[in-house]
């Protein structure tokens, strides 16, 4: 079939002015109009309607909103990415189009669930797959969002609740570590003291705090154990610790979400959680199987080292300890890729076996996969999802967190906040935060989330924390506050010759580290060929100590191309340690401590897309051969031939999409010199927060200040179909 639509589309492809996918969607499309009650030209605005459906997709949205709030049709010119003498090309194509009687009258486009390419539901037009994965998975969650335990009529209430509250306040003991190092680190006013009590101890009510008693056991105390009056004298009813909170809403849910910035705890807090999971069911005469999976293996080792430290430090029994789980997992493990195919072992046919499953980084989680994901759960199983809801969204399709997460204002309702408080014994929290979701209809998805608001890492002397608060807000004022007090953790550098070749230098320094520990193998210490279990062991731990150094530092580019961007610094920075003789390329593509990320998922190998390995030379082998060191998940390591190895790159760069579910020690990160759609609020926070001691921001400051404007919005239905 050829229309005049057809007809501009194939030539804006040719131009590279569309993508060739939308174009090629729009012909299979005209290929299955005939039949259609449409005339020629209502036909024309309907393909170039399915070629812009095409693109929104690739541009992470899951539809298409054919209205604006104020009721103006879409500029479909505009979504297509056509602007000046190719958009009066397309306009007269469209701009008359009913788009309430067109998708109706097409047999093409269905309302309820019909099997046919795209679906309408009065506002967005979808590609059928995406309809089905949103209106899934707001079912799935709307079914998770009913309280699991502790309901009203259920005679054991009182009894559990307190079991609950005993256990929590054990788990979440007030902790004065960081108010008793604050008052010893410098002289302090009693304004000052009183300020560091509100800010260490969660204090939200302090109207009937006697702070001349308060503070004469401030101004006394020698030791840690001197602060303890503080129990009685600052009660737990003026305060309200989030962590807690969290761990309660979860503990009443069989869905929760658990959201906050770097260092705000949300690893401690879903320990402490499962401990009390763990503790409430062998109550009731069973451990409970619980799984820890991420999105990426780097994440999911993250996750399995946080979860580690966190189980050693809770203050409970051994036993108790010995059950919470420390490894985790990719999710694509957990459900079983298939080699060679997109689907999975598990599913609602054959779900997963547990219990319990927490999702870390839910942010990068796109929308496809956590359909996948809740529909492989178990009708009985508890589902946690961590992240921080302001960082990137995946790169595939939705937002998934973000718009679960747009109902943290709503606040909870009555009922909920009302249990929360009898959980943790925060009388504030039925008060305050239960009243906010009368002024907005209220989700019951609402009842499941928690943000936390206090970040352990960054404190008040932190720029790493202030400045990505104030990129966060928005505000450029925030923005030039930060530089201007001088923090010593943050450095701003103009974007120059000078600058540049200086972070060149600065990384050549920071890589070394991993290049002199790759090449300090004491070959004394080899082990004969007769032990080759042992040889694992050693190259193994070797190749651990080598990735540990090598993740101490990173450089993070917005970009992919030319100089600013991850190819062009991957290239310089290897010619630049090559001239340092710390590595000896020889022209070759693989050379003794080559860093890669793999691009492309391999499930045959077990190795993933964001999974970093360094190349070395095995010389426990008898051929001295280069492998490639991945290290897994569960600790492991695996060695790979560099032949062998998935699509990768050369990882000294790397974007800041891929940096995500990563942390550095020092992050040096660079902004193109011209302004770019790419450069978004949500990238630039994103990338701050990968550093955790010091951060190294080459940029022009007009770029990030006009990047931190633009908020990332993706279109979808999801917000709209959990309000019901």
């Amino acid at each position: 079939m050829s229309t005049q639509a057809l007809d501009v589309l194939a030539r804006l492809a040719k131009q590279g002015s569309i993508r060739q996918l939308d174009y090629q969607f729009a012909r299979f499309v005209a290929s299955l109009l005939s039949g259609d009650e449409l005339s020629a030209e209502e036909k024309s605005a309907f393909l170039l309607l399915v070629a812009a459906v095409s693109a929104e997709l690739g541009k992470g949205n899951i539809c298409l909103a054919l209205w604006d709030s104020h009721g103006s049709s879409v500029d479909l010119s505009a979504k297509l990415g056509l602007y000046g003498e190719a958009a009066l090309a397309v306009n007269p194509l469209w701009v008359n189009a009913d788009w309430n009687r067109i998708l109706p009258n097409s047999k093409l486009v269905g309302l309820q669930g019909e099997a046919v390419p795209l679906m309408f539901d009065g506002q967005r037009l979808y590609l059928h797959r995406y309809w089905h994965y949103e209106v899934t998975l707001a079912h799935r969650l709307q079914s998770f969002g009913s309280p699991m335990i502790l309901k009203p009529t259920d005679v054991q209430k009182p009894i559990q609740a307190q079991k609950l509250r005993e256990l929590l306040d054990v788990l979440f003991e007030r902790d004065y570590r960081f108010l008793f190092k604050a008052l010893k680190s410098s002289e302090t006013s009693q304004v000052s003291r009183q300020r560091m009590v509100c800010d260490f101890l969660d204090v939200v009510d302090d109207g009937q705090l006697n702070w001349t008693a308060i503070d004469a056991v401030l101004t006394s105390v020698q030791r840690m154990e001197d602060l303890q009056p503080l129990n009685t004298l600052v009660p737990a009813s003026s305060c309200l610790n989030w962590q807690k909170v969290a761990a309660a809403v979860a503990l009443t849910r069989r869905f929760a979400v658990i959201s906050g910035g770097p260092g705000t705890g949300k690893t401690t807090t879903v320990t402490k959680l499962l401990a009390a999971l763990i503790r409430q069911s062998q109550q009731q005469g069973h451990t409970p199987n619980i799984k820890l999976v991420a999105p990426t293996g780097k994440a999911a080792a993250r996750l399995t080292e946080s979860i580690g430290k966190a189980v050693e430090s809770l203050a409970v029994e051994p036993d108790l300890k010995s059950a919470i789980p420390t490894t985790s997992s990719t999710i694509h493990r957990l459900l079983g890729a298939i080699p060679g195919s997109a689907e999975f072992r598990h599913h609602n046919k054959n779900p997963l076996h547990l219990d319990v499953l927490v999702v870390d980084e839910a942010s990068m989680v796109d929308l496809s996969m956590m359909v996948k994901l809740v529909d492989a759960l178990p009708s009985h199983a508890r589902l946690i999802l961590l992240g921080d809801k302001d960082q990137l969204a995946s790169v595939e399709a939705g937002a998934v967190l973000g718009d679960i997460c747009s109902f943290i204002d709503n606040g909870y309702s009555a009922a909920q906040g009302k249990l929360l408080s009898e959980l943790t014994g925060f009388h504030t929290l039925g008060n305050s935060v239960s009243s906010t979701h009368s002024k907005t209809s209220h989700s019951s998805v609402a009842d499941s989330l928690c943000m936390l608001q206090k970040s352990y890492r960054f404190d008040a002397r932190s720029g790493i924390g202030q400045l990505a608060k104030a990129i966060n807000s928005g505000r450029a004022a925030k923005v030039d506050e930060v530089w201007n007090q001088d923090f010593s953790d943050i450095n701003h550098y103009p974007l120059s010759s000078d600058n540049y070749n200086q972070m060149i230098k600065s990384l050549v320094d920071a890589y070394s580290v991993y290049l002199q520990r790759a090449g300090k193998r004491n070959k004394a210490d080899v082990i004969t060929d007769a032990v080759e279990s042992l040889q694992l062991e050693t190259m193994a731990s070797e190749a651990k100590a080598v990735l540990k150094a090598f993740s101490q530092s990173r450089l993070l580019c917005a970009v992919r191309e030319g100089d600013f961007g991850v190819l062009g610094l991957n290239h310089r920075i290897e010619r630049a340690l090559a001239a340092r003789n710390l590595i000896k390329t020889q022209q070759e593509l693989w050379y003794h401590g080559r860093p890669v990320m793999v691009t492309l998922n391999d499930h045959a190998l077990g190795l993933y897309n964001g999974d970093i390995g360094i190349c070395m030379r095995d010389e426990e082998d008898a051929e001295q051969r280069l492998k490639v060191y991945f290290e897994l998940p569960d600790g492991s390591v695996k060695a790979v031939l560099p032949s062998r190895v998935p699509q990768h790159e050369t990882a000294f760069a790397m974007t800041i999409h891929k940096s995500q579910g990563s942390e550095f020690e020092f992050t040096a990160m660079i902004l193109p010199p011209e302004y770019s759609p790419i450069v978004t609020r949500e990238l630039i926070y994103t990338g701050i927060t990968r550093a955790k001691e010091r951060l190294a921001l080459y940029c022009d400051i007009g770029v990030l200040k006009r990047g931190i404007q633009f908020k990332t919005e993706r279109a979808s239905g999801l917000v709209e179909r959990l309000k019901g």
